[in-house]
Order: structure tokens, then C-alpha cells, then sequence
């Protein structure tokens, strides 16, 4: 596809690197030449300085040509003027990032009116991220797929496991769990596992199941945590007032500390059933006073990572809460992963994700759309779910018949209303949503999961 990028900054650099690995044609405009700069000596883009706003600057990038283009600078209403001015200069389709809460029940008005394909808003989806960890504490992530009917759950393997040993082959025997390991973690590799897998410490497992055959399992291997019945955020930004909003609705209380006056006092007429605190979310003693001890839940989300980072060790050190570790910025993934910051959650990847599914489903395809894709492991591996549209040369016929390409593995299949844990006696039918796990490719379609 032709795509032109408006705004450069992490969520924009993050879209042009997933993007261009996928072999797309990426044209990316922003004002400040110094980014641009810094995307063209590092990607193989081509870049413009100017207004995304511009009609001749948009000619420039070909958006006579375009098939998509992403507005995603710092500002909603430019970036709603970007998408109207390319759709009134070209035939592409076009994604604004619209991150102002006072849009966010107008979404459906928006995109009718301005003609949009997709509205994205990192900071509703990374809140919606944060919430399923609160809502399941004893995984250190949680991918929701068929509605919200199934998951793909990840856990980390402790010393005191009982899997520690235990193959794969001999899981069930040990664990009698109705759930599917689907990947595991170690250290820079991503496994999809057969039968000869281990379980090893520190492996990052994740499997896939009904969350109440979650529950027992998790209760099995002995690292369930109780339910999350309270919990502070650190900071009161887009992030905290959408996560905030989510935990109330579901009768946790709330704490939210930040450190601007004038933030306190909106959120105090936005959220009149949490608790706001004016102060400084770096300050121990305050943490301590607000209950930091006893707390369910933890979820570091100042604008500063590093700070994040410090407010998670620190609370991992002193009580027994779920914590949650926003990282935007700093990219050392390798040394974040040694460190214990319970889950972490990147914003600008999470919204890459929404767009590359995007991007994926425009294929067109007959038999199938992309309805989930989650990257794993710094993008080494794709959790995708597909929605079967029509009979294909896949369906009706036991997954132990089909050629599966190379580190592919059917996770679940949810048909009427019906969770499987897929045998290799079970079909994929039309209407299904099938969950695939897969590593060292990439696919828009679910034919492309068989060998040729």
C-alpha cells in the first residue's frame, strides 16, 4: 500500500518501523525537520517538511495516489482537517488519532461525518489494556479476542512452579486444565511449542482458554492473586482518567495522585467518586499515607518513563499490589524485561497494533478478515484472530489434515457462542473466529497459514 504518515512523533515512528517492515510505501510529513531527519537516516522512507494540513503538501506525498493516510500528530482537530483535506484531494482512506476525552462518545458522528476509516485513541486503549490486567492480577498480560470471550493469557514460570520440568506433552496429565499453550518467552525467543517443550523458570507463558478455565488453571499452578479491589494510579493523565473511569464502573476504588493543581481540580469534577491527591507521585512518604502497603492494584502512568519505572520497583518492594509500568519512550527492551515491573504497557505499539490489523483486513480477502493482531516479543511473533467468511479450501477439513506452515498453531476457535480448545479433530467452519499464534511471518489472510 501507498501510506502517508502526518506526525512524527512516538506514536508516528513507531507506525512508519512496523509499517515499512511490512513492505509498504511510507511517506511521512511533519514541520520539524529534525525528526524527519532522524526517521530517513534510520528507515528506508521518504519524508517531507511541511504541513500536513497543506493541500500542496499533500499533493507532494502523492495523495493522489494514496490508498491510506494517518494523522496522527499532536493535535485532534488537525488531525481531523488532514483526513478531510486528503479525502476532498484523493480517493485513499484515512485514520485520525483523537485523543480528547470530550470526542470520545462522538467516535460514530466523527467518522461518518469526516468520512474516516478509523479513529484511534492510544491513551482509551491502553487504558482498556490496563483494566483487563487489574480484572485478571495473576497475568502479566491479557489479549482478548472473540469479543471478549476468549483470552490469551501470559504468566511468568517461578522457581517454585510445579511446571518446572514438566513437558508440554505431559501438561495435561499434570495440570488437568481445559486451556491450550500457544507461546512461550525465553529470554530474546519466541517458542511456539510442541510437545518437547520444558517449562523452565522465568518462561513467559501464554495460553489460551475461557477465563474461567483460566482461573482454575492459574489457581492450579499456585500463583493466583486475589482480586483487585483498590488501586493507585500515579499520575492523572488521559491514561489514569480512562483507566479510572473503567476501574469505578467496575466497583474498584480508585486513587489517583498527581502533581498539577489545575489537573487535580478537573479531575475531581470529572471523577467525583475517586480519590485525588495534589502531590507528588515520587514522594515515598505520601505513597505510604495514601496506602501504598495494602493496595491492590498499582499502576505507574506519569509522562515520565523513567520515573514509571522507579514507581513500580518501588511499589513491587513494598506491598503485594499488581503493578502496571507505562513505558512511551525508552526502547531498551531486553534490560526492562530483567527488571520487575509486574506488566508493562507501551502506548505507541498498542496503536501501531490497531492499524497494522487495519492495514491487514484491507486485503479484501474472500475467506477471511484480520479482527485482533498482537505483537509479541518486540514483534518476533503475532497472536492474529481471523473471521471466517466463506468456505475455503481451510475449512471442514481436521486441523491434523491441514499443512500448517513452520511455528503456527491454532490457539481457540469460538463458534455460537462456544469457546474450543481445538484438537486436531476439530474444523474451522464459516462464521468462526479463529485465534493463531505464529512466528517468522507474516499473514492478511488465514489460507496464508498453509504450506503451498
Amino acid at each position: 500500500m501507498n501510506i502517508i504518515i502526518v506526525g512524527c512523533g512516538k506514536v508516528g515512528y513507531t507506525l512508519v518501523e512496523q509499517l515499512s517492515n511490512e513492505n509498504h510505501s511510507i511517506v511521512v510529513i511533519d514541520e520539524r525537520a529534525e525528526k524527519l531527519s532522524f526517521i530517513s537516516d534510520n528507515l528506508d522512507v521518504m519524508s517531507i517538511v511541511g504541513n500536513g494540513m497543506s493541500h500542496q503538501v499533500l499533493l507532494e506525498a502523492g495523495i493522489a495516489t494514496a490508498d491510506l493516510l494517518i494523522a496522527v500528530t499532536g493535535d485532534d482537530e488537525k488531525n481531523l482537517l488532514c483526513c478531510v483535506i486528503a479525502r476532498k484531494s484523493g480517493h485513499c482512506q484515512t485514520i485520525a488519532r483523537i485523543r480528547n476525552p470530550i470526542y470520545n462518545k462522538e467516535t460514530d458522528f466523527l467518522k461518518k461525518e469526516f468520512g474516516l476509516a478509523m479513529i484511534i485513541n492510544p491513551e482509551l486503549a491502553a487504558a482498556g489494556e490496563i483494566a483487563r490486567i487489574f480484572q485478571f492480577p495473576s497475568a502479566i498480560r491479557v489479549d482478548s479476542f472473540a469479543k471478549g470471550h476468549a483470552d490469551l493469557l501470559y504468566f511468568k514460570v517461578t522457581a517454585n512452579s510445579p511446571l518446572i520440568g514438566v513437558k508440554l506433552r505431559d501438561f495435561h496429565q499434570t495440570v488437568h486444565a481445559n486451556v491450550l499453550v500457544c507461546t512461550v518467552i525465553r529470554g530474546e525467543d519466541v517458542i511456539i511449542p510442541n510437545g518437547n517443550y520444558e517449562f523452565q523458570v522465568n518462561d513467559v507463558v501464554g495460553f489460551a482458554s475461557e477465563r474461567r478455565d483460566a482461573i482454575d488453571f492459574i489457581r492450579k499452578i499456585g500463583i493466583a492473586k486475589k482480586r483487585v479491589g483498590n488501586a493507585i494510579l500515579a499520575g492523572g493523565g488521559k491514561i489514569s482518567f480512562y483507566l479510572a473511569q473503567s476501574l469505578i464502573q467496575s466497583g474498584i476504588k480508585v486513587t489517583i495522585i498527581e502533581v498539577n493543581h489545575d489537573r487535580c481540580e478537573q479531575l475531581c469534577e470529572l471523577l467525583p467518586t475517586a480519590t485525588i491527591i495534589c502531590g507528588d507521585a515520587t514522594d515515598q512518604s505520601l505513597l505510604l499515607q495514601e496506602g501504598l502497603e495494602h493496595a491492590h492494584g498499582f499502576a505507574a502512568l506519569t509522562d515520565l518513563d523513567e520515573e514509571n519505572i522507579l514507581l513500580s520497583l518501588y511499589a513491587n518492594d513494598v506491598s503485594n499490589a499488581k503493578t502496571v509500568t507505562k513505558i512511551n519512550r525508552i526502547s531498551f527492551n531486553s534490560t526492562i524485561n530483567e527488571l520487575n515491573l509486574g506488566s508493562v504497557i507501551y502506548p505507541r505499539i498498542i496503536t501501531a497494533e490497531y492499524i497494522l490489523k487495519y492495514v491487514r483486513s484491507t486485503n479484501h480477502s474472500k475467506d477471511s478478515n484480520v479482527e485482533k493482531l498482537y505483537k509479541l516479543a518486540n514483534g518476533k511473533a503475532e497472536a492474529l484472530e481471523f473471521l471466517i467468511k466463506a468456505d475455503s479450501n481451510i475449512t471442514g477439513i481436521p486441523l491434523a489434515k491441514l499443512h500448517f506452515r513452520k511455528n503456527t498453531l491454532i490457539c481457540c476457535i469460538y463458534r455460537q457462542k462456544k469457546v474450543i480448545i481445538p484438537s486436531g479433530q476439530d474444523i474451522m467452519m464459516p462464521g468462526d473466529s479463529v485465534l493463531v499464534v505464529l512466528s517468522g511471518y507474516r499473514v492478511s489472510d488465514i489460507k496464508e497459514i498453509l504450506e503451498d
